[in-house]
């Protein structure tokens, strides 16, 4: 079993939530995405949005690996930045397009 943090744009939303449970139907313990429950980004202060980010960095931390969900090898800058911080924590990287 491998502990797994989920990475990618919020567009592929969809496809993030059934590669997390059919990854987690593998027996790997998946961290996923906050998805956000209000209706625009400018519904969240600066510091909501810097917990968020951190959050997330905590969730890679705790990983042995990151899947990146790179649907159509999509990657954007934040996902590129959360990769390079994986990297420099020596973590597995995986992407979606790799095992699909």
């Amino acid at each position: 079993m491998k502990i797994i943090t989920v990475c990618g744009s919020l567009r592929f939303k969809q496809e993030i939530i059934e590669i997390t449970e059919k990854m987690d139907l593998q027996g790997n313990c998946m961290l996923s995405i906050v998805y956000p429950a209000r209706q625009d980004i400018d519904d969240y202060t600066d510091e909501e949005i810097a917990m968020l980010n951190k959050m997330h960095k905590e969730r890679i931390k705790l990983s042995d690996a990151i899947l990146v969900v790179n649907v159509d090898n999509y990657i954007g800058s934040s996902t590129k930045s959360e990769i390079e911080f994986a990297k420099e924590l020596n973590k597995e990287i995986i992407y979606y397009t790799d095992i699909i």
